[in-house]
């Protein structure tokens, strides 16, 4: 989709106000402005620049704004900040001049914002879902620890168990001599018991996701450590599977694969970019962290996890996870593009 009109226009995207900057066809600003964070605010920026590229930064409201700035008739850019900030960071910081700077590199070279594309709103709705899910477990923990260490305090031991029976293995453990303190620590116990359930409903839901809107999961739930969870997340988070011309594109994508800093006779690989998705990445590591460990059964990304272990060296654990994670985001995508069944071990012909 080409543009349509001779203005680019950058927005830097706030919680309350946007500063926005349209450029004319010779590249200079004819308008530079703050408007409000509604949908009519934007509408009135599509009727005065019709048909122009729009330019922003990846952040919580740009999803809905590019999808709804693209209805309007948009070509939309969606720059990736990591990336973006490096060229144009400067002591002399402000929305407006980053909205200006958005504006200039889109006319110069788009490749430059290294521009990323927002799933559907329905996808980020499912997405949302596990984010939801995710953030229970993790108040969940906080809340478990929390507990663990007040009783610790008062010389009061209790183990660690699976987190969905904290509360009733809590309460067994403090009855009699110590039912004062567990009088005490009860509304945190009820409080840990109300999010399990909320969890438990979570895991139902999202089980039942996957199986009628998302059949493909069911095909990367065949690779041992890969759940519902974390084969829906890929789903949702990669939206298309042939958005990457080779499979091992994405592990770049989701931010596996190392840094490099080369210059002249000097060749440094660094640690992993961390780029994409947070969530997704984390999941992929943990599935890893079991197919290497000792309850992961014999497949070829186990393989390959050991051999990397074998090689000793600092950060060798790490290194190996990493590694796996890597290699599972690629199977993954394979299967998925190709509707493949999967292997645990590949026979050479």
């Amino acid at each position: 989709m080409k543009n349509t009109s001779s203005f680019t226009v950058g927005i830097d995207l706030g919680d309350k106000k946007h500063a926005i900057c349209a450029l004319d066809q010779s590249g200079d600003p004819v308008d530079e402005r703050s408007i409000t964070n509604h949908r009519e605010s934007l509408r009135r920026l599509s009727q005065k620049y019709s048909g122009a590229l729009m330019v922003m930064e990846v952040g919580s409201h740009s999803p809905w704004i590019s999808r709804f700035l693209s209805e309007l008739g948009h070509r939309v850019l969606v720059a990736n900040p990591r990336k973006v900030r490096a060229i144009y960071q400067t002591d002399r910081k402000s929305d407006e001049r980053d909205a200006k700077m958005l504006a200039k590199i889109a006319r110069v070279d788009e490749a430059l914002l290294y521009p990323i594309e927002h799933g559907s709103a329905e996808a980020q709705r499912d997405l949302l879902q596990i984010k939801l899910r995710d953030n229970l477990v993790r108040q969940r923990v906080d809340v478990i620890s929390a507990v663990r260490f007040t009783l610790k305090s008062m010389g009061v031991s209790l183990k660690s168990p699976n987190t969905n029976y904290f509360a009733r293995y809590a309460r067994k453990a403090l009855s009699g001599e110590q039912a004062p303190i567990l009088e005490l620590i009860e509304p945190s116990l009820q409080v840990i018991e109300q999010m399990t359930m909320q969890i438990k409903g979570f895991d139902k839901a999202l089980e039942d996701l996957a199986d009628s809107k998302y059949p493909i999961t069911r095909t990367l739930r065949e690779i041992t450590g890969v759940g519902v969870i974390t084969s829906l997340a890929f789903v949702l988070t990669i939206g298309d599977p042939e958005r990457f011309e080779k499979a091992r594109d994405v592990g770049a994508f989701l931010g596996l694969v190392p840094k490099r800093d080369q210059s002249g006779n000097v060749d440094h690989e660094l640690r992993i970019s961390k780029a994409g998705d947070k969530m997704l990445r984390r999941l992929l590591v943990s599935a890893a962290q079991y197919i290497i460990g000792p309850f992961g059964p014999e497949c070829d990304l186990r393989r390959k996890g050991h051999r990397l272990l074998e090689r000793g060296g600092q950060r060798a654990k790490k290194k190996a996870v990493v590694a796996v994670a890597r290699t599972l985001a690629v199977v993954m995508l394979t299967l998925w593009k190709k509707n493949a069944t999967y292997e645990r071990v590949r026979t050479s012909a």
